[in-house]
């Protein structure tokens, strides 16, 4: 019980709060995803320098598979040569380091998938509990980028048409409702086209938690749009892997539209 009382006392909200308040700033943020799989050591050096240099908020760290030992590796090298946050990007219950500073506790809510929903979550519970991570509770919503991903894949389910912003928004506000502390909207890795403009608006103006968009934002201009529709955390990964000036590009883009917010 004493153990249990003080891995308590040391997971206080704090990244989750960072999330919060800045939407509620209306201050955007930039996520870097790092697939620990699609990346050497040579590379992560270069992408955390990177990072640093270009205000990265955030790590996302993790994938739909994840078949090396890369995990712990890749963690251990972001702790030690930056303070940016390092969180959690989690495949299934296997894929957690109690090194990171969070984890992204993913509910699949977008699929009908029992082990995404809840079972591997049961799974998971017992050792992120003894661990110092922060728990982020997070609605995790696949949405069709045009071909299937690997998430798509992995998890067995299919994505929300991305034609459909109202079917969007009735999920994201059942996942609010549930207890959800943000909402994640992915077209997956390698995605064709992002999340529709359209949609992120209207899943935006209908609930009040923080806004996570992923996939396919590999240019300015579809980084922008995210932003501009309502995104208040964007996550770009395998286009800033491949190409760095990405990440410079597109982390110019969110300076310049908190400087234009004067939230800078």
């Amino acid at each position: 019980m004493i153990f249990l009382v003080n891995s308590e006392k040391k997971k206080k909200k704090v990244i989750l709060n960072l999330f919060k308040q800045r939407a509620s700033d209306g201050k955007k943020s930039l996520a870097l995803l790092i697939d620990p799989d699609d990346i050497n050591e040579s590379g992560l050096t270069a992408v955390i320098n990177a990072a640093i240099e270009n205000r990265v908020d955030y790590f996302f760290v993790g994938g739909s598979l994840i078949t090396t030992s890369n995990l712990a590796p890749v963690i251990e090298s972001i702790k030690s040569q930056s303070n940016i946050p390092c969180v959690l990007f989690p495949g299934n219950a296997i894929h957690i380091h109690s090194d990171a500073d969070a984890i992204l506790f993913l509910s699949l809510i977008s699929g009908r998938n029992p082990e995404l929903l809840i079972g591997q979550h049961v799974v998971a519970a017992p050792v992120i509990k003894r661990s110092k991570l922060e728990v982020i509770p997070t609605g995790y919503m696949l949405i069709h980028s045009g071909k299937p991903t690997s998430v798509s894949y992995m998890s067995n389910t299919q994505p929300i048409p991305n034609d459909k912003p109202s079917l969007a928004v009735s999920t994201a506000m059942a996942g609010e409702m549930l207890g959800l502390q943000c909402i994640y909207m992915d077209a997956g890795s390698g995605a064709m086209e992002p999340v529709p403009s359209k949609m992120i608006k209207a899943v935006k103006r209908n609930i009040e938690v923080p806004l996570i968009i992923g996939g396919g934002l590999n240019t300015t201009r579809k980084a922008k749009e995210a932003l501009e529709a309502g995104a208040d955390i964007i996550v770009i990964g395998n286009a800033a892997q491949k190409n760095l000036s990405i990440l410079a590009e597109v982390s110019d883009v969110v300076q310049c539209f908190n400087q234009e917010l004067n939230v800078n």
